[in-house]
């Protein structure tokens, strides 16, 4: 037996993958305890909260000395930090809150204060952070009415305030990449009704984000299809960026996203890398949430991360899904090509998908629901991985020659073995290979010298 011998440095051609490393604006995790993983994850490109309040802390005065710090790593170890304007500052009257589900600040103080704000981060960072993203998740909150507190903010007022803060941002960086919205769900209509509100001004975002927590990952993918055909309709020059998504690995302390479900670290690796691939195979870039567990005072323990961490802050392990995720960024890299989809199998509840990988043909799969009968119907019915990881045999056809020396690759585990030839059967027009082994997440059937793998 094999396992892949995991990349241990970002692939600096990788525009695809995106790791969190959020709540630092909040204290809620500490980034000394866990920067030195991240080079060694694979992932180029780290998220970041900009945090207003944690920069201004006495009226006029600024600093950034906390946030320079995570910037000034990921420059020097070759990866690529994107910074999220956000939250608020209740140093100013109307400045907004400063925790998820906050209201935007608002009126003439809190807004000239948000705009000051925003020249200062970017003239700051400007010829070190390239790529920026909008405020988070505004499409949340209570009450949904006003502007003092948060809430579901309209389609109009997340324009109008991305409008506002890209053109400081474009004004200080011309060359800035800046991505929109940031919406919490993946709502076709409300994503279209902001494609509207924003008129000529759309032009000013590279790519437009959306989030979309879903119990089994495969249930988003019939919105985004919608929200692919929408962002082509008003914003053909930019695309759609995944920006965050990640399960937890026990059920989480802080009542959010995915919460009153028994996870697992088993399930949690799962989810994670068939969130993963399900955005690569519909051509959109994905985000991992999060580096790493946090603390979140009156909610406890956030554990979404890929490391465990205490109420202290401090990394006491790493989980499996560091590893699974570390797996995929591996094998799906910028050596990775897409091709036109011939593989298929007769087993529909197959997520099955081709690509090639140093020349040679690379099929990845998993199973993710059952077909059930529903008013007359039968509709794939998804459901999230289980902590049950015995493999059931499936069946994959290709047109093309047989592979000469086929591998497979469980994505969670690493583990590489050899792929029987008497599995591997010739016939008019292809290839049958049989008895391929599958279950709820991610393998790969593959040529041994498209991988790296070692004993």
């Amino acid at each position: 037996m094999m396992t892949l011998v995991p990349r241990n440095c970002p692939d600096p051609n990788d525009d695809q993958w995106m790791i969190g490393c959020e709540v630092l604006d909040r204290d809620f995790a500490r980034f000394s305890a866990y920067k030195d993983y991240l080079p060694t994850l694979g992932i180029r490109t780290v998220r970041l909260q900009g945090g207003w309040a944690k920069c201004e802390r006495e009226k006029g005065v600024f600093d950034f000395g906390w946030l320079d710090e995570p910037v000034d790593f990921a420059l020097a170890n070759g990866l690529n930090p994107v910074l999220e304007t956000d939250y608020g500052n209740p140093l100013y009257e109307g400045g907004g809150g400063r925790d998820l589900a906050a209201g935007f600040p608002y009126g003439e103080v809190g807004l000239a204060a948000w705009d000051r704000w925003v020249d200062a981060l970017s003239r700051h960072f400007a010829g070190r952070v390239r790529d920026w993203a909008m405020w988070n998740e505004p499409d949340i909150g209570n009450p949904a009415d006003t502007v003092a507190v948060g809430g579901h903010h309209t389609p109009e007022a997340i324009a109008a305030f991305n409008v506002r803060t890209a053109r400081i941002i474009r004004r200080n960086i011309p060359d800035a990449r800046i991505a929109g919205l940031s919406l919490a769900t993946n709502d076709p209509a409300f994503n279209e009704a902001c494609y509207k509100a924003f008129g000529d001004d759309i032009g000013l975002f590279w790519r437009f984000i959306y989030h979309g927590y879903m119990p089994a990952p495969e249930e988003s993918y019939a919105n985004v299809e919608k929200l692919k055909a929408l962002c082509a309709k008003y914003a053909p020059g930019a695309t759609l960026w995944q920006g965050e998504n990640g399960a937890p690995s026990e059920m989480p302390g802080d009542g959010l996203a995915l919460n009153h479900i028994a996870w697992s670290e088993t399930t949690q690796a799962k989810w994670n890398i068939r969130r993963m691939l399900g955005d690569f195979a519909h051509g959109v870039p994905s985000a991992v949430f999060t580096i790493c567990d946090y603390f979140h005072p009156g909610r406890g323990i956030g554990c979404y991360g890929l490391l465990r961490a205490d109420a202290n802050h401090d990394v006491i392990a790493v989980k499996r899904a560091f590893d699974a995720v570390r797996n995929v960024v591996t094998v799906f890299d910028s050596e990775l090509t897409r091709v036109e989809q011939r593989v298929s199998s007769p087993e529909q509840v197959l997520q099955l998908w081709e690509f090639a990988r140093r020349g040679r043909p690379l099929f990845v799969f998993w199973t993710c629901g059952e077909f059930r009968l529903a008013d007359g119907e039968w509709k794939m019915a998804y459901e999230r991985p289980g902590d049950d990881c015995r493999f059931h045999e499936v069946v994959l056809e290709h047109p093309g020659a047989p592979m000469e020396a086929p591998v497979w690759v469980d994505l969670m585990t690493g583990r590489v073995t050899d792929f029987p030839k008497e599995n591997v059967l010739r016939r008019a027009g292809g290839t049958t290979y049989v008895r391929v082994p599958a279950y709820d997440s991610p393998c790969v059937l593959t040529e041994r010298d498209a991988i790296d793998a070692a004993p």
